[in-house]
């Protein structure tokens, strides 16, 4: 086990110096899947420590992406159907434990990260809801930028900026003979945020789950065999190696 730890370190070491004039991506977008699975993979009693560790995981992340220069973060924390149809007790841990007590006071104390809500925030709890326009609030004017989708559906976002842009002014014969996709972009929960260039799906299923879109139109892909508390640098830096080549 130490031997193997030893080898991963050393590859890992490997990957970093070849990456050091690769080209990287400026924003990464993740779906953090796969924490019930990992709990139950590792032998824990109660799946939701699972949730637990994934949102202290999300920390190790961010400092990756920091060392790397990469200044956009976009992690998917709960989709707006997860709030609906996941058990009450599992949606409340969640919010409650791994949001409000995990990762907005990580995301507060991190220094260099400010914090933007991507979602529909009307369907989060109160408490949930204050913690995360207090994180905003707080984080204001800082140069790297970690985005948390949570009460979130990719279909639901393109509804709401069809409202948003039939309401800011222009009559409908207008926005018809005009309407752009900046015009759409401008109105999204992103709104003045870079597309995400590479988008990363952990736990070994192939799909997007509604997450980005549009954003992620022309993003690279990649799906990560791994759950997401086991996500590990290794895989981080493989998933930028991948990005780089395609770039070539």
């Amino acid at each position: 086990m130490i031997m193997r730890a030893a080898l991963q370190d050393l590859y890992a070491r490997r990957l970093r110096k070849q990456l050091k004039n690769a080209v990287l991506p400026k924003h990464i977008a993740v779906i953090m899947d796969g924490n019930r699975r990992w709990a139950r993979q590792v032998g824990l009693a109660n799946a939701s420590e699972g949730h637990q560790r994934g949102g202290e995981h999300l920390k190790n992340v961010m400092d990756w992406c920091q060392d790397l220069g990469i200044r956009h973060l976009t992690v998917y924390l709960a989709s707006a159907d997860n709030l609906h149809k996941r058990a009450e007790a599992e949606m409340r841990f969640l919010m409650e434990e791994v949001v409000e007590r995990i990762v907005v006071p990580r995301a507060v104390d991190s220094a260099r990260w400010q914090t933007h809500v991507a979602g529909r925030v009307d369907l989060l709890p109160g408490t949930t809801r204050h913690a995360l326009e207090l994180a905003e609030e707080q984080t204001r004017d800082r140069d790297f930028h970690l985005t948390v989708a949570v009460g979130y559906d990719g279909r639901f976002e393109l509804v709401d900026a069809v409202r948003s842009l039939l309401g800011s002014g222009p009559s409908l014969e207008e926005l018809t003979a005009s309407i752009t996709p900046d015009d759409i972009a401008w109105h999204l929960y992103t709104a003045g945020q870079p597309d995400p260039d590479l988008v990363i799906r952990t736990s070994g299923e192939v799909r997007m789950s509604g997450f980005l879109l549009w954003q992620a139109a022309f993003a690279e892909l990649r799906f990560c065999d791994v759950h997401w508390p086991g996500f590990r640098y290794l895989d981080f830096l493989r998933a930028l190696r991948s990005y780089s080549d395609s770039r070539g």
